[in-house]
């Protein structure tokens, strides 16, 4: 019957290629998208990354998609969340009374669907959920919180992945680590490809408070060989540059956030395995400025402790590392230096006369 009903046509194996994981972390910062209203309100951004999201499923039918929303008080799953209120009967069952989609879904595709109404649905009630008071208290969006959850998921995922087809991976062999990097040195079987995709509005001065757990993920993705590419649609982000940069990824900063679509199609579409193949968009100036530990603001020059290489932007007080503890030698530091007054030159003079001879005259010439 596998001829007729082509059962194996959508089992896996070892010879098909792994299929790519995308979690995208949309950054949900009201502030943020209330400067965008004019150009591209955060419906129609919904909407793109909607069909940027279906476009990535329809590659590959074992692809698999993630949205993480990155808020001003926290960091929060739109897609896959599981939902403890589900209408049940009364023997604690599912109802099975039919779909609740609505008459206009019920020909589109099953996946396309469901990511579309969990991920519309739950940013409706993350925006439902968001105060007054949570939207005065801070500027900032939970970037790293984000970042922890995607990799989390990642992890996961990867894992599943490798326990279901672990046997069948070391028998094919592979050039891709397991977390999708493009390395090409590890033996191991291909594993699952997994790349990040950010969508920010938001500042990089917002940001400088969580640049500490921000660079550990960005060092988790770089060990890891998972790529981060980054949708900027208004501003620009230093810690995000270097995200982009420490991973391979992308770095894209939108003159026209209104071609959102077309940007996410073309630049971010394709993923590890294509792109060996792509020329992929470069960005030579890259800010490498770090953000101080003490005051947490992006710094051009610091001090930095010879322990724990904190960066501050101005000496400790007493000297005394404000990370490990440890008491810093700053030597004379802000001592003002000594001024030394300059010797006057003095004339020579010869015999109490300059030493400038004084010219003969010459004889007139006779006739």
């Amino acid at each position: 019957m596998n001829a007729v009903d082509a059962t194996e046509h959508y089992e896996t194996s070892a010879r098909d290629p792994a299929p790519s994981l995308l979690t995208v972390i949309l950054d949900t910062n009201p502030h943020a998208w209330a400067l965008l209203e004019n150009s591209l309100p955060l419906s129609k951004a919904i909407a793109n990354i909607l069909v940027f999201l279906n476009a990535h499923l329809a590659c590959n039918y074992a692809n698999e998609v993630a949205v993480v929303a990155s808020h001003n008080q926290k960091a929060a799953w739109l897609y896959p969340r599981v939902r403890q209120n589900t209408a049940s009967d009364t023997d604690g069952d599912a109802a099975m009374n039919g779909s609740s989609a609505e008459p206009g879904q019920v020909n589109k595709y099953r996946p396309f669907r469901i990511v579309e109404e969990q991920v519309t649905q739950n940013l409706r009630e993350l925006m439902e959920s968001t105060s007054g008071a949570d939207i005065q208290g801070t500027n900032s969006t939970m970037m790293a919180g984000a970042l922890t959850l995607a990799l989390s998921h990642i992890n996961r995922s990867s894992i599943a992945w490798a326990e279901a087809h672990g046997a069948d991976m070391a028998a094919a062999g592979g050039d891709v680590p397991p977390t999708g990097g493009s390395t090409g040195t590890d033996t191991m079987g291909e594993g699952l490809q997994s790349r990040i995709l950010i969508v920010s509005v938001s500042g990089a001065t917002d940001s400088a408070h969580q640049y500490i757990p921000i660079m550990n993920a960005i060092f988790a993705c770089q060990r890891l060989h998972i790529p981060i590419d980054v949708c900027k649609l208004s501003g620009d982000a230093v810690f995000l540059q270097q995200a982009s940069d420490a991973t391979k990824g992308v770095y894209m900063s939108l003159a026209e956030p209104q071609g959102l679509l077309q940007y996410l199609m073309m630049a971010f579409l394709p993923d590890q395995r294509s792109r060996r193949h792509l020329i992929l968009p470069t960005r030579v100036d890259v800010d490498f400025r770090a953000a101080c530990f003490c005051h947490r603001r992006v710094v051009d020059i610091g001090f930095v402790c010879s322990i724990c290489l904190s960066i501050f932007c101005e000496p400790p007080e007493n000297g005394d590392c404000l990370t490990c503890g440890t008491h810093l030698e700053m030597g004379d530091y802000g001592a003002k230096p000594a001024v030394v007054a300059r010797k006057k030159k003095k004339k020579k003079r010869v015999n109490g006369q300059s030493n400038t001879a004084t010219p003969t005259p010459t004889p007139t010439p006779g006739p």
